[in-house]
């Protein structure tokens, strides 16, 4: 079989670093699963590449397709409320989530998948045009496409638009520090809370995750949320729960917020049933007594476990159905009922952007 060649001189692919030589072997050392390459071949990624030896990305300025959203859908309840936020991911992912409710596009190995393009400078101007007030890296994981998005992060923040990193957290700690310093909020998956459930249902590890939160809520100014998405039988029981929010209030503190978001049989898991509603009600309140202070349940019609509450008086300071926000008393910051702050990036008056997904185009 003739081994795979890519084109250098394509705009789309550029050589990328975080890299070293491992004998005859390159390794690539961006993230924790530390790939190493013999000539031609491709990463578990599928979109960096070993040729001429050197590594390659092979998805710069290609995405499979840009949509504005709510930020709410990312999610985030913390980030300038009800404003539109421009959302693209490439192709591949450095992870084998069983469950991956985006497998279309994190599971290509095709890239005739990426049909839309846009370079970094093209984009930023975009979400200008279209007022969104950020940039999603989401569908699949910002990690992999490191070198576009960082590149794109600064092409915003030259025009006032801020940037929001999507990702499973799966970076080693030397990109760690860049990705983050270039991002104005991030969503992470905390995607179970045992080494048994990331080896067999994602193929990666838990520490390295931990690790990677651990140092975004501490030592950058990048505003984190988190997201468990409760898989029933294999990471939604009591004591994980506990030990999972235990570990965050510990580690993290009690102002992050976390999403508990249900389940939904796809890609090699259809076996397993949809999550329960009454399960992520159970999941939020083991961690509100364990001490968090914002628990949420998404992908269910759940205004109670949509709302954000003061943590000072316990009124409900801003009211969501679905990504819509219905109620407001947040001003400077704080509650306007007692004047307790409230964790976040707010503005006195929310968006008004609702719960529209509107796809646009912007390569000709």
């Amino acid at each position: 079989m003739a081994q795979e060649r890519i084109d250098t001189n394509d705009p789309h692919v550029i050589p990328v670093g975080y890299w070293h030589w491992e004998g005859d072997l390159i390794q690539c050392d961006l993230c924790p699963r530390e790939c190493t390459l013999r000539e031609g071949q491709r990463g578990f990624c599928f979109i960096r590449m070993r040729q001429d030896d050197q590594l390659w990305l092979t998805s710069y300025g290609r995405s499979s397709g840009f949509v504005i959203d709510p930020i709410e859908k990312k999610p985030l309840n913390h980030f300038l409320p009800g404003t539109p936020v421009l959302s693209f991911g490439t192709a591949g992912c450095n992870l084998a989530c069983k469950y991956c409710q985006n497998w279309d596009m994190s599971k290509a190995r095709d890239m005739d998948r990426l049909m839309d393009e846009a370079m970094p400078d093209q984009l930023a101007e975009a979400a200008v045009r279209t007022h969104c007030r950020s940039v999603a890296y989401t569908y699949n994981d910002p990690v992999i496409f490191f070198e576009y998005a960082l590149d794109t992060a600064r092409a915003c923040r030259e025009r006032g638009v801020k940037n929001v990193a999507v990702t499973a957290g799966y970076i080693n700690p030397a990109p760690r520090e860049p990705f983050f310093k270039a991002m104005d909020a991030a969503n992470i998956d905390l995607k179970g809370f045992s080494e048994d459930f990331y080896r067999k249902l994602t193929g990666g590890h838990l520490q390295p995750v931990l690790d990677t939160i651990e140092y975004a809520v501490n030592e950058t100014d990048c505003w984190v949320e988190l997201t468990t998405l409760l898989i029933p039988g294999h990471n939604d029981s009591p004591d994980e729960i506990r030990r999972m929010t235990d570990w965050i209030l510990n580690h993290c503190g009690p102002d992050v917020p976390l999403h508990f978001t249900a389940f939904h049989p796809d890609f090699r898991m259809l076996d397993v049933p949809p999550t329960p509603p009454e399960k992520l009600s159970e999941a939020r309140h083991i961690a509100m007594e364990a001490g968090l202070h914002y628990v949420y349940t998404g992908n269910v019609l759940d205004p109670e476990g949509q709302a954000t509450y003061c943590p000072g008086c316990h009124q409900p300071v801003i009211g969501r159905v679905g990504y819509e926000i219905t109620h407001w008393a947040v001003r400077d910051g704080r509650c306007t009922h007692c004047g307790t702050p409230i964790a976040g990036v707010f503005e006195d008056q929310p968006g008004n952007w609702g719960s529209r997904r509107l796809p646009i185009r912007l390569s000709a």
